[in-house]
């Protein structure tokens, strides 16, 4: 899985190929491609930050509050460059490009969501599993370690 930082410059980089091609004056169909990039590194950013608001058990234990103000700044970031995207399709377009823009971008989305996304979710459900079934048999072997030295200690074994 992609990380947010990594998606910002992905996106970044997007960005940056997409306002030279505008100032040369290409066309946003010649440009598909780059906004296509764009809109994947932005969804991927997305999905990361949800991972980092909601993590998975494994990762709980990490401290996450440098890494939220980061993804904060980094979210803003992310929110200009998608503005002025905007507003330049609008601008030259017409309102109704950008929805056309809002409606591949979900489909994207959720194309995306099927395929990279899925299975990202279930590598952490398979860590998660085997972690919690270690701590589990753990504690398991634990109390009865607890059982076998009480009743050793009561003279019963």
């Amino acid at each position: 899985m992609i990380d947010p930082f990594t998606a910002v410059g992905l996106a970044t980089s997007a960005f940056n190929i997409l306002k030279q091609g505008i100032s040369a004056g290409k066309d946003i169909q010649e440009m598909s491609g780059t906004l296509a990039k764009w809109g994947s590194a932005f969804s991927d950013f997305q999905y990361a930050e949800d991972k980092v608001k909601n993590p998975p058990f494994y990762k709980m234990m990490s401290d996450n509050s440098a890494t939220a103000i980061e993804i904060f700044a980094q979210k803003k970031k992310m929110e200009a460059m998608r503005k002025e995207i905007k507003d330049h399709i609008s601008w030259t377009y017409g309102p109704s490009a950008w929805e056309e823009v809002l409606q591949i971008e979900g489909e994207m989305r959720r194309i995306r969501k099927e395929e990279a996304y899925k299975k990202q979710e279930m590598i952490d459900n398979a860590i998660n599993f085997v972690l919690g079934s270690v701590i589990f048999l753990i504690a398991g072997a634990g109390v009865v370690t607890g059982f076998y030295y009480l009743g050793r200690y009561q003279g019963k074994w």
